[in-house]
């Protein structure tokens, strides 16, 4: 008898104890991150945003811009999406994600679009400011101008950042493609 108390006991203290690391978890489930490039969103209603991997540079109606150097706090992450919330007042935006034509998992991309630390771009030129401002692409902006502009390339578009061109999505329909001089200042925009 005393064993079955002392089991029953242990099972009971063994239950609490992972009911505590799960809401531990789930608590510290909201990470802050700072936006390294802009993030293209599109939205119907003023609250919930959608943005893709993809960019979406130019959505249409109720494109708005998650200026980089943001803050954000990423809310859920799943196989196919996270989601994160920016701004005063807070708004919510779905990023749908898709490892195979990213070539990297949720996690990976994360990580390679947004920071632990505030991002500067005091590194950046006057042109390539005034791209990654107004969320557009011109003429002589850098690379790393056009990052902060329109965001990280799609892979299955453009499987190198060191090819002479970037393959940008306007929309589900549209693409844009950024190409580059020798020198890795933007030469042409084909819409």
């Amino acid at each position: 008898m005393r064993m079955i108390s002392k089991r029953s006991s242990w099972i009971s203290l063994l239950s609490i104890g992972i009911s505590l690391a799960l809401l531990v978890g789930l608590a510290s489930a909201e990470e802050v991150r700072y936006t390294k490039y802009n993030i293209h969103t599109q939205t119907k209603d003023g609250r919930t945003h959608k943005a893709s991997y993809a960019n979406y540079t130019d959505p249409g109606a109720g494109h708005v811009i998650v200026p980089a150097g943001s803050k954000i706090i990423i809310t859920n992450i799943g196989r196919k999406s996270f989601k994160f919330t920016f701004g005063e007042p807070s708004k919510k935006v779905v990023f749908e994600y898709h490892s195979k034509r990213m070539n990297m998992d949720v996690h990976e991309y994360i990580n390679l679009i947004t920071s632990a630390d505030p991002v500067s771009f005091d590194q950046l030129s006057k042109l390539d400011k005034k791209g990654m401002t107004e969320g557009k692409v011109y003429k002589g902006m850098s690379k790393e101008g056009v990052l902060a502009a329109f965001g990280y390339p799609a892979a299955h578009r453009t499987a190198s950042l060191d090819a002479p061109s970037w393959t940008y999505w306007t929309n589900r329909f549209g693409t844009v493609v950024v190409e580059f001089d020798d020198h890795g200042k933007v030469a042409n925009i084909i819409d």
